[in-house]
């Protein structure tokens, strides 16, 4: 335990005198910066890919994030929580374009065949066409709303582990899911398709 205590006490000496130097000039902005976005641009790329839902927005999202993180990087005092900072940046470019998307919505052709019920279709073509109006419901929920659903049930965090990436109480969150899986089921319904629940007691 006593090499455990000097081991961890040494890496905290490390972090301790990695910081002094940054904060002497010691250590270069840039390539400090480089070094932590290198680390976390992927994840930064899947996260925007979860909230936006498209590839090519998502690097979009994850590049201006970086350049963003990049303006602010004199802001941050802590380097060792780059991670959680640069993935707030990351969500707030998110939350900018999913504003925008509804101010200039791309507008779609009704489906022909809107009558189709049923979520559990057995077929492929019924599988596509429930994941369609699901994505097609998901755009229409608020930005705030489309990124605690991204994050709960395509990322898989926790309640708290939202709160923490998004800088909220947990209780906004599990509002936030309970209003967006509620507005989720409506537009759902609206177009036609419905959970097949059993009424027998």
């Amino acid at each position: 335990m006593r090499a455990r205590r000097g081991d961890d006490r040494a890496k905290d000496g490390q972090a301790v005198a990695a910081h002094v130097a940054l904060e002497r000039g010691r250590v270069d902005p840039a390539d400090e910066f480089t070094r932590l976005a290198d680390r976390y641009l992927d994840t930064a790329y899947r996260l925007a890919s979860v909230v936006l839902g498209d590839p090519t927005e998502a690097e979009d999202a994850a590049h201006d994030a970086a350049v963003l993180a990049w303006r602010r990087f004199g802001t941050l005092h802590d380097p060792d929580r780059f991670e959680q900072w640069f993935c707030r940046i990351v969500l707030n470019v998110c939350r900018d374009r999913l504003r925008h998307q509804r101010r200039h919505p791309v507008v779609e052709l009704p489906s022909e065949d809107g009558e189709r019920g049923g979520l559990q279709a057995p077929d492929r073509a019924g599988q596509l066409l429930a994941r369609d109006a699901l994505d097609r419901a998901f755009a229409r929920l608020e930005p705030d709303h489309q990124i605690v659903v991204a994050l709960r049930f395509y990322r898989d965090l926790t309640v708290d582990d939202i709160a923490r990436r998004l800088d909220i109480p947990a209780g906004t969150v599990k509002s936030r899911l309970h209003h967006a899986l509620r507005r989720l089921r409506t537009e759902m319904e609206r177009q036609g398709w419905r959970e097949e629940t059993s009424d027998e007691a």
